[in-house]
């Protein structure tokens, strides 16, 4: 009888080591299905631009006082963005991306819109991209009188008046992918920002320190894409395997 009552006692012990073990390898493997789905590869690099630059030319913006206010607030003189740089002549503003390479698929649009702010009588952000059927939010945070002129090529042309009282405007968004195009302020001349329609989300705009970085692309060969207002685009081809990062760096001059 004690025989029995140790053999049925041993029979659980192994019943619940092998039920510990099973789910445990289970759960290893769930988590790396999990992690290698979300991280993916990656590409970065840094953009600088090389020679001596341009000299940026300075903005009267003399008709606004409040503008002109806000510039003198941020300790900064109000200048073409045409050609924006960081420290070892890093490029800001450049709009990197994935021109080929990636499977034909429908990516899920985000929910979050892209905020572009009317402040200092600029856009802010210079350069932006959206994707397809992402919504737009244009705010106003100067008080005075705007006007949000998209030029698309493949879209539909809006003109979008934001008076002093308006502080946000409703969402806008674009049906059709495209690339950079133009939108400006009829009212003030110097205002521009340029926007793009992607049908994927693997793209990046830099800052003043000239660095950008592509998360979760899927092993491939790609043709990377960095884009200027002035200076044109360069494409770079980059191969990376699953779950690795790979760098490509670009060089602009005049």
């Amino acid at each position: 009888m004690k025989n029995l009552k140790l053999n049925h006692t041993f029979k659980v012990l192994l019943g619940i080591m092998l039920l510990v073990i099973s789910y445990g390898i289970s759960g290893k493997e769930t988590r790396l299905e999990a992690s290698g789905s979300t991280i993916g590869a990656k590409i970065t690099g840094t953009v600088k631009f090389t020679g001596d630059p341009p000299r940026m030319r300075d903005i009267d913006m003399s008709d606004e006082p409040v503008c002109v206010h806000k510039w003198e607030e941020w300790g900064m003189a109000s200048k073409s963005e045409a050609l924006v740089m960081g420290e070892g002549q890093t490029m800001a503003n450049i709009f990197v991306s994935i021109k080929s390479g990636l499977a034909e698929q429908t990516y899920a649009v985000p929910t979050t819109p892209v905020v572009v702010n009317q402040e200092g009588c600029s856009y802010i952000p210079h350069v932006f991209a959206v994707m397809k059927g992402q919504k737009i939010v244009f705010k106003n945070s100067d008080g005075v009188l705007h006007n949000v002129h998209a030029l698309p090529d493949a879209n539909r042309e809006f003109n979008l008046a934001m008076p002093g009282s308006m502080s946000e405007a409703p969402p806008r968004s674009f049906r059709k992918v495209e690339p950079m195009f133009r939108i400006k302020c009829d009212k003030h001349p110097w205002m521009l920002s340029y926007a793009a329609v992607m049908s994927h989300p693997y793209f990046f705009v830099t800052d003043r320190d000239g660095k950008f970085e592509i998360n979760g692309l899927p092993a491939g060969t790609y043709e990377v894409e960095a884009w200027h207002e002035k200076l044109g685009t360069q494409i770079l081809t980059v191969t990376v395997a699953a779950d690795s990062s790979e760098t490509v760096d670009f060089a602009f001059s005049r």
